[in-house]
């Protein structure tokens, strides 16, 4: 009986430890997405995508792995979460800062903090949040529509009003915190790739199981989808079956 005991606690440790790795981890995935509304003319686009970032602190092993190779960052909403101070977010936001210019789409735990104060300091490092609109980016010889829809399940999503600056003929990438808003995308809105996070791929997925489904990405009828697994923990600090993630994307025709 002892022994049993003995097993027991050992296989919860070693758990335990895998957990707080996976929940730990540092990892840019590099993902290639031919995409068939790529622009002819453009050359390969590359976006550094980060979201779910909550509580951490962003390791400066990710900041140097990507830096001089992204043409700017997407953060997909929950920056932070209740209790995380400013100067940690200020500290990331001048991390990310360091990579190329910063676009921000809200996620639901943003809400949860000063979000006057919040946007002052995004004012004042020039981040660029998207709010149920679309923005132009410039790029090395070509344009594309970046359009940014807040949180869905803070009841806060406008989609048909974020698609009004935006033209179905042209490149166009969603950005949406909750991935669900792809109930309402169709193929003719001309949504090239979308992209969020918010689910963090389940966080504990046992026997392949989870609240959510493990991220990945995909093509759909309507679009091209990524779902990321997220940086951040929320509720608690442990993973399992769905490890931290950040994202380059190499998009290409």
């Amino acid at each position: 009986m002892l022994e049993l005991c003995i097993i027991l606690m050992a296989g919860g440790v070693i758990l335990l430890l895998i957990m707080l790795y996976e929940a730990r981890r540092n990892v840019v995935k590099i993902e290639k997405v031919k995409l068939p509304g790529f622009p002819d003319h453009m050359q390969p686009l590359t976006i550094f995508f980060i979201s779910d970032i909550h509580k951490r602190e962003i390791s400066d092993e990710i900041i140097e792995e990507v830096k001089g190779r992204a043409d700017f960052v997407i953060i997909g909403g929950d920056l932070l979460e209740k209790g995380v101070p400013f100067s940690r977010v200020e500290g990331n936001l001048d991390k990310l800062q360091s990579l190329g210019k910063v676009y921000f789409v809200w996620g639901n735990n943003d809400y949860e903090v000063n979000t006057t104060r919040l946007k002052e300091i995004f004012n004042e490092k020039g981040i660029i949040e998207i709010v149920n609109t679309s923005v132009k980016v410039p790029l090395h010889n070509g344009m594309m529509n970046l359009i940014g829809v807040d949180d869905a399940s803070t009841q806060r999503a406008n989609y048909p009003l974020a698609l009004d600056q935006a033209s179905p003929d042209e490149f166009n990438v969603l950005v949406s915190h909750d991935p669900r808003l792809l109930n309402q995308v169709c193929k003719e809105d001309g949504i090239d790739l979308m992209i969020s996070g918010h689910t963090h791929g389940g966080q504990i997925r046992l026997f392949g199981w989870g609240l959510y489904k493990k991220g990945r990405l995909e093509n759909l009828p309507e679009t091209t989808l990524l779902v990321s697994n997220g940086y951040g923990t929320t509720a608690i600090p442990l993973r399992l079956g769905a490890p931290a993630e950040t994202h380059l994307l190499i998009l290409d025709k």
